[in-house]
């Protein structure tokens, strides 16, 4: 026995509840109440649920209770009403999409627009100033090319030669800065730890040998150990304070100790005293200065100053008609070594009735010429041949490149 089939009547009930179950999950929510609102400004002749929806707004209910109201209003409608409201929010949000894009589309027209006028605006602007009358000299078609570039070439040469003369400044001042900065060098502004001695009991002598002048600010360390008159060692010796010239006597004897320290010198070359006796031309008649030799301090009073050429080693000598005196010695002018200062101090504290005749000096080699101011960078740069073959080579290069660069102007 067969199965029955079915009947049709059946099969047509299950098809409706299947849409209808359907379409009461679609429509069982009502829509969005801010989206309603905005529905009403485009929809000119509302209907009923439109009206409802425009009286919930204008009632000064919060968003809370509206939602709700509009909620509970549109679960009692009938299926037929449900599906007029989701017709009215379908057909007016596509009315508004379609109204939003008609501006956009508008507003992007005139944005095209207005970018096209500008445009049209500047280039017509151009084509004015392109046709006012431009005057050139009578000569300008003879040789164009130079006339177009005159201010290209003045420019180039102005900047080639203000970086020439910087160029040339930074070598000057790499090379001899110390003639550059020793009229700002004032040793009171930085050794302010310096005391200024009046007399000799003022202050007990230090361990260490020290010259000491009050009117510069002075109190710098001598070396006494220099045992050679040789004039490279007497300079490096002076990187660290003063020297003690060994072929003379020391202080406590009759005779004449002489010191030497530097007036100026290069700023990269080494030591902390290239500066020690800049000011010593600044010394008059009747000033003292002091040595501490032993654990006592020698008092000096200034009785001449002069200059002499680096060849006069006489000043090494006894200063005649004076039982002790004590010389010091720089560079003059500070800076350079042309000539060499000379400042002679005697005795005046303690009396040299007390001082001692010097023991035989060691035979020292006579020196013939003073020691100066040391080697500036550029003899040291320059002083071995290989040095001064590079050097050669760049200046050479230089001068090559700084004449093709000026023949580029013949025209």
């Amino acid at each position: 026995m067969q199965p029955s089939k079915p009947s049709k009547d059946l099969n047509n009930s299950k098809a409706v509840d299947f849409l209808k179950q359907r379409l009461n999950k679609i429509y069982s929510d009502s829509p969005n109440v801010l989206d309603e609102e905005l529905i009403q400004e485009i929809q000119p002749n509302q209907s009923p649920h439109q009206r409802f929806i425009q009286s919930l707004m204008n009632s000064g209910k919060d968003i809370v209770e509206i939602q709700t109201e509009w909620h509970n209003y549109y679960l009692q409608l009938p299926d037929q009403e449900k599906l007029i409201v989701w017709q009215e929010f379908y057909e007016t949000t596509n009315q508004r999409i379609e109204k939003q894009n008609a501006d956009y589309q508008k507003n992007l027209s005139e944005h095209k627009s207005n970018i096209v006028n500008q445009r049209k605006n500047f280039l017509n602007r151009l084509i004015k100033q392109s046709d006012q009358s431009i005057h050139y000299p009578s000569n300008y078609y003879n040789n164009p090319k130079k006339h177009f570039h005159f201010k290209a070439h003045l420019k180039a040469l102005i900047f080639g030669l203000s970086i020439g003369f910087l160029a040339i400044f930074i070598f000057l001042f790499s090379f001899f800065n110390q003639i550059i900065i020793t009229p700002f060098i004032q040793p009171s502004s930085v050794a302010s730890a310096t005391p200024l001695i009046l007399t000799a009991n003022d202050q007990a002598p230090s361990p260490t040998p020290e010259v000491i002048i009050p009117k510069i600010n002075v109190q710098i360390p001598i070396h006494y150990n220099v045992n050679t008159t040789n004039e490279y060692i007497i300079e490096n010796n002076l990187e660290s304070g003063v020297v003690h010239f060994p072929t003379t006597v020391l202080p406590g004897q009759n005779g004449n100790a002489v010191y030497f320290g530097h007036s100026a010198n290069n700023i990269l070359n080494p030591g902390k005293y290239k500066f020690a006796f800049v000011l010593l031309h600044t010394l008059v008649d009747g000033d003292t200065f002091y040595l501490t030799y032993n654990d006592k301090i020698y008092t000096y009073k200034v009785i001449s100053h002069f200059d002499v050429s680096p060849n006069d080693v006489g000043v090494l000598g006894p200063v005649p008609g004076q039982t002790a005196t004590a010389t010091l010695i720089t560079c003059d002018p500070p800076g350079t070594s042309l000539y060499r200062l000379i400042v002679i101090g005697k005795q005046i504290y303690p009396s040299p009735s007390s001082n001692t005749n010097p023991k035989t000096i060691n035979n020292f080699q006579i020196p013939t010429k003073l020691p100066n101011n040391g080697p500036s960078l550029f003899s040291q740069v320059f002083s071995s041949l290989t040095n001064k073959i590079i050097g050669l080579v760049i200046i050479t290069i230089f001068i090559i490149v700084g004449i093709k660069w000026l023949y580029s102007f013949r025209d």
